[in-house]
């Protein structure tokens, strides 16, 4: 019998995200030059797959066939898999499964996962226009539950009243957020500092959300290497960061199918975060560092809770004890999130697997001491689905 290969992430990078006059493909190409300086020993032959995240490619882009004109743009030659692939929000890190099992299975050596959006338009009203378009267009989309305030909205209210939790503990997750996003200078927001009181006194977007209990839509790409152990011997001389477990759990695609008793209860999450943590052979306890996703200040929150972190209901206590800081009990978006370094939604999920990785390996801008293992999380969509990558520093048994 051949012998189990492990998947693990070499490394990668980024483009800035923000609202950018370019192309989806010139960001690719952005962000994959970032992913060769990162990597100095890539070279385009060792690449034999290629999985492109995006979901606004072909309206926003003019770019249906997407992979293969990657493929030319980049100099690659796939000759395991070249595939786009949608999940919205959850894109790359999704892709980063399917990777993973190429990988494990001896199909590919090393794949390259690259996610991209170009979000803004010179119509700026088409990319809300184009948001309705991820739920049921029949339904939800109709009474304008596509677009995410208003809906996220509603479950922060819900939330409030049944556990209490507050837009004071709310505004800490954006202040803990600006904080880690100092030193990223790709990051939607990078550069900018935050307070409690300029979080708790900015504009209402969507009540109860300010300003800054929102993310940025972004235009942006990132670009990460999943490769087998081996080869990413011959890549690098960092230390490898193993993928250990995944879950991804869908289980409606309208509000009217929403699976917990109110919409402040995910048990969809639960489920997706039972299930990796069960590959992974891990328990949230034994999660050093993670990235989840914050596309809103009550969405950080209720992942904390969901994830095991902390008891259902005490997300908001959680996060103003300093639960999520750099010395706190589990560092939390240590790049920023969605919050700070910005959402061009196929992007975020191997943004988020990079920050892991970089910080397994030591190298992070914020590093958490001595962290082994860590988490990313995205949500889909009007958190219809949910995914979840657990990595450590040692392969499971």
């Amino acid at each position: 019998m051949a012998e189990k290969k492990n998947a693990v992430i070499v490394g990668g990078g980024t483009s800035k995200f923000g609202v950018r006059q370019a192309h989806l493909l010139d960001m690719i190409q952005e962000a994959m030059k970032a992913c060769s300086d990162d990597i100095p020993a890539l070279k385009p032959t060792d690449i034999d797959g290629l999985i492109v995240a995006t979901t606004m490619a072909g309206r926003h882009s003019s770019a249906l066939n997407t992979a293969p004109l990657v493929v030319h743009r980049l100099g690659l030659s796939p000759t395991a898999i070249c595939i786009r692939l949608d999940t919205l929000c959850a894109g790359s890190n999704s892709a980063i499964i399917v990777a993973k099992g190429l990988v494990e299975s001896g199909m590919a050596e090393a794949i390259l996962v690259t996610g991209a959006e170009k979000v803004y338009m010179p119509q700026r009203w088409e990319t809300n226009y184009t948001q309705l378009m991820v739920n049921d267009h029949d339904w939800d989309s109709a009474m304008g539950l596509g677009v995410p305030p208003p809906f996220f909205a509603m479950i922060a209210k819900m939330h409030m009243k049944r556990y209490g939790t507050t837009k004071e503990q709310m505004a800490a997750v954006s202040v803990t957020n600006y904080t880690y996003g100092e030193g990223h200078t790709k990051g939607h927001f990078a550069g900018r500092s935050l307070t409690i009181e300029g979080a708790l006194e900015a504009r209402i977007i969507a009540d109860p959300f300010g300003l800054y209990d929102c993310c940025p839509l972004s235009d942006g790409a990132s670009a990460v290497i999943i490769a087998s152990e081996e080869k990413a011997k011959e890549l690098t001389d960092r230390p490898p960061v193993y993928i250990r477990g995944t879950g991804q759990h869908a289980s409606h695609s309208m509000s009217a199918g929403w699976p917990g008793e109110t919409l402040a209860e995910w048990t969809h999450l639960k489920v997706a975060a039972e299930v990796a943590f069960k590959n992974a052979r891990l328990t949230p306890k034994d999660i050093d560092v993670a990235q989840t996703h914050d596309c809103f200040t009550i969405s950080e929150i209720i992942e904390l809770e969901e994830l095991g972190f902390c008891q259902k209901g005490e997300g908001g206590d959680f996060v103003a004890s300093g639960a999520i800081d750099i010395d706190g009990e589990i560092p939390t978006n240590t790049d920023g999130g969605l919050l700070v370094y910005g959402h061009p939604f196929g992007a975020s999920g191997a943004r988020q697997s990079l920050e892991i990785c970089k910080q397994l390996q030591g190298r992070a801008i914020h590093q958490v001491k001595d962290a082994a293992f860590g988490l990313a999380h995205n949500l889909s969509g009007t958190c219809s689905q949910h995914t979840v990558v657990i990595y450590g520093k040692e392969p499971v048994d």
